[in-house]
């Protein structure tokens, strides 16, 4: 439900820009989602204030022309102009203190250091999400669907390989990791709107 009323509030931004209530709405659900990133990359309140404002501001412009492909996240594609954003400010306060001495230097230094232990803490994030969701769906299905998914989509072997190994037909091989495929993303969907 949540990524329809998205797709559909992004389709409302897009078709009537001057929609008040639509950006308010955007700004509500997607601006503190911007914000919370922020102040976890270590941006003091009013800097997170800034760099989401400046965000919204861009997404304005994006909107008018953005085509919502419901097969990618948006909530991933909103995550990386937030990190760009978040870039583009440090690269502003380097420019700012360059003179400040070692003291500037090693506080930027620590600076990336935290940008890439942010970066690693979502990718764990991302992949507990998965293990997560992985958990979910196995209990749900059976062990020859599983199997049979997880030697295509996992271990990659072909079709028919998978087939003689389960004792499936290759049709039945295939729709078996279709729908194990389809588990996972409604999971990983039911798991990204608990995180918020």
């Amino acid at each position: 439900m949540e990524s329809e009323t998205s797709a559909t509030l992004l389709a409302r931004l897009r078709q009537v820009p001057a929609d008040q209530a639509a950006w308010a709405q955007f700004a509500d659900r997607y601006g503190r989602k911007i914000y919370a990133w922020c102040r976890r990359w270590n941006l003091q309140e009013t800097d997170a204030e800034d760099v989401t404002q400046n965000v919204l501001f861009k997404l304005a412009e994006k909107m008018r022309t953005f085509e919502y492909d419901s097969s990618r996240s948006f909530r991933a594609w909103l995550k990386t102009v937030a990190r760009h954003a978040w870039s583009d400010h440090w690269s502003s306060r380097k420019a700012i203190v360059a003179a400040g001495g070692s003291q500037v230097l090693e506080m930027l230094q620590s600076t990336e250091a935290r940008e890439d232990l942010v970066q690693r803490l979502d990718e764990e994030f991302d992949r507990e999400l998965f293990d997560e969701a992985t958990a979910r769906v196995r209990m749900r299905v059976t062990p020859r669907t599983w199997e049979a998914f997880e030697r295509t989509a996992i271990l990659g072997e072909s079709g028919a390989d998978a087939a003689k190994a389960t004792g499936m037909k290759v049709a039945t091989v295939f729709v078996a990791r279709s729908k194990v495929q389809k588990m996972l993303q409604e999971e990983l969907k039911k798991l990204e709107g608990e995180e918020r």
